[in-house]
C-alpha cells in the first residue's frame, strides 16, 4: 500500500525574503524582487538587472571556516533547509536517521566556484586552485551537505534537469515516501547563478529581459511586451513526511502532494514544442497520478518565465488538458516577482501553491497590463485574490525539453 506524503515545513532564501512568510507578504502584496545587478561590473552586458537574495547572513547557520568551503549554492541549500526544519518543528533526535534523506536540484550548481578557480588558474597556476573546487562545485554536494548537517543516512543524491531539477527532486522525495523507503524527505533546489559567465550566456542566447531602465516592471509573463526572463536565485526546501509518521508527531501540515507527472518534449534543446505536447502530457499524467479531474483543480501556478514562446506554449497546453474549465482555473506566475531561480524555481513555486491552499488566496502575476492575445487565462493580472484552493497544481518546464507537473491538495481524510 502506497503511504501518503504531506508538507510539514517550507524554508525558503530568495529576492522576495528569507523565510516563507516573507516570501508570501511580498507575493501578495504585488512586490518585485528585481533591480539593478550588484555583484559585478555589468556595464557591457545586453541585460544589467537581476533578482537578487537580499540580507543573507549564513555564518548564523553555518561555521566560517566551513563556509569558506561553500560555494553559495550549497550555503543556500543548507540555510534553507535549516529553516524548513525549523519551520516543521520536527524534533531531530526523535528521527530515525536511517529513514531520513535529501533529495535536492540544482540546474547549473557551482558556477561560481568554477569561475572564480579557472580565473586563479590562468593567472596563479595549477599549484594554486583549491583542494575544495570540486565539492564546491559539483551540484550533489548540496544535497551531500545537507545530509551530513543533520545526520541523515537515507537516500541522498541530486537532480539535475535545468529549471525542472528541484521539481524533479520533490517528485523523487514523494515516490522514495510513497514507496514506504523513507519516513522523513529534505527536497528542493538551491541555485546561485548570477555570475559574469552564467549571465552573459544567457545574455547571448537573447533569453533574459533588458529592461534596464525598469527593473520592477521588467519580468512581465504572458504580457504583449514581454521580452524575456529575470534571473533570480535562490533556494526552496520542504520536509516531506508520511502522514503517518507527521500525525504522530502532531506535525502542522501545509498540504499533501497526490500526483505528479513528468514528460519530454523530443523537440529543441531551448524551446518549447509549440503547441506544448510535453507539458499537456505532464499535467494530465499529474492528474491520473493523483486521481483527480480537471475541474477539481482551482489554481495553477505556472511556469510563467516571460519568453516569447514559453508563455503561449504552456497556455495552449493548460487549455489541451481543462478545456472550457480553463477559463475559470487562477493561474498565475512566481517570476514576475521573483524572476527566474532556474534549478530551484519549482520548489519555490510549489510553497507558494501550498500557501494558497492553507490561506485560500492566489498571488497575483505582477505587469500583466496587456495581455498577450494567444494568453487568454485567468493569470490573476496585478492584484492578489481570494479563492477557495483544495486542488492545485505547479508547473516546471526546463531547457532540454524536461518537463514535470506536481499536484498539492488540502489534507483530507485519516492516514
Amino acid at each position: 500500500m502506497n503511504k501518503r506524503t504531506v508538507v510539514t515545513g517550507i524554508g525558503v532564501i530568495c529576492p522576495l525574503g528569507n523565510s516563507i512568510n516573507e516570501l508570501w507578504d511580498a507575493l501578495l502584496a504585488g512586490k518585485s524582487g528585481v533591480g539593478p545587478l550588484t555583484r559585478f561590473d555589468v556595464s557591457e552586458y545586453p541585460t544589467r538587472i537581476a533578482a537578487e537574495v537580499k540580507d543573507f547572513k549564513p555564518e548564523e547557520y553555518i561555521d566560517r571556516k566551513q563556509l569558506r568551503r561553500m560555494d553559495l549554492s550549497e550555503q543556500y541549500a543548507i540555510v534553507a533547509s535549516s529553516l524548513a526544519i525549523a519551520d516543521s518543528g520536527i524534533d531531530l533526535e526523535g528521527v530515525d536517521k536511517d529513514r531520513a534523506g535529501v533529495v535536492i536540484g540544482s540546474g547549473i550548481g557551482g558556477i561560481s566556484t568554477f569561475e572564480n578557480q579557472y580565473e586563479r588558474l590562468t593567472r596563479l597556476g595549477p599549484g594554486k586552485v583549491s583542494p575544495f573546487f570540486i565539492p564546491m562545485m559539483i551540484i550533489d554536494m548540496c544535497a551531500g551537505l545537507v545530509s551530513m548537517q543533520f545526520g541523515f543516512r537515507g537516500p541522498n543524491y541530486a537532480t539535475v534537469s535545468a529549471c525542472a531539477s528541484s521539481a524533479h527532486a520533490i517528485n523523487d522525495a514523494y515516490r522514495i515516501i510513497q514507496r514506504g523507503e523513507a519516513d522523513v524527505m529534505l527536497t528542493g533546489g538551491a541555485e546561485a547563478t548570477i555570475t559574469p559567465t552564467s549571465m552573459a550566456g544567457f545574455c547571448s542566447a537573447k533569453a533574459m529581459s533588458t529592461r534596464n531602465d525598469d527593473p520592477k516592471a521588467a519580468s512581465r509573463p504572458f504580457d504583449t511586451e514581454r521580452d524575456g526572463f529575470v534571473m533570480g536565485e535562490g533556494s526552496g526546501i520542504m520536509v516531506l513526511e508520511s502522514l503517518e509518521h507527521a500525525t504522530k508527531r502532531g506535525a502542522r501540515i501545509y498540504g499533501e502532494i497526490l500526483g505528479a507527472g513528468m514528460t519530454a518534449d523530443a523537440h529543441h534543446m531551448t524551446a518549447p514544442h509549440p503547441e506544448g505536447h510535453g507539458a499537456r502530457r505532464a499535467m494530465q499524467v499529474a492528474l491520473n497520478d493523483a486521481g483527480l479531474t480537471p475541474e477539481q483543480i482551482s489554481h495553477i501556478n505556472t511556469h510563467g518565465t516571460a519568453t516569447g514562446l514559453g508563455d503561449i506554449a504552456e497556455t495552449k497546453a493548460i487549455k489541451a488538458v481543462f478545456g472550457d474549465h480553463a477559463y475559470k482555473v487562477l493561474c498565475n506566475s512566481t517570476k514576475s516577482m521573483t524572476g527566474h531561480l532556474l534549478g530551484s524555481a519549482g520548489a519555490i513555486e510549489l510553497a507558494t501553491v501550498l500557501k494558497s491552499i492553507e490561506t485560500n488566496r492566489v498571488h497575483p502575476t505582477i505587469n500583466l497590463d496587456n495581455p498577450d492575445p494567444e494568453c487568454d487565462l485567468d493569470y490573476v493580472a496585478n492584484t492578489a485574490r481570494d479563492c477557495t484552493v483544495d486542488y492545485a497544481m505547479s508547473n516546471s518546464f526546463g531547457f532540454g525539453g524536461h518537463n514535470v507537473t506536481l499536484v498539492v491538495g488540502r489534507l483530507n481524510g485519516a492516514g
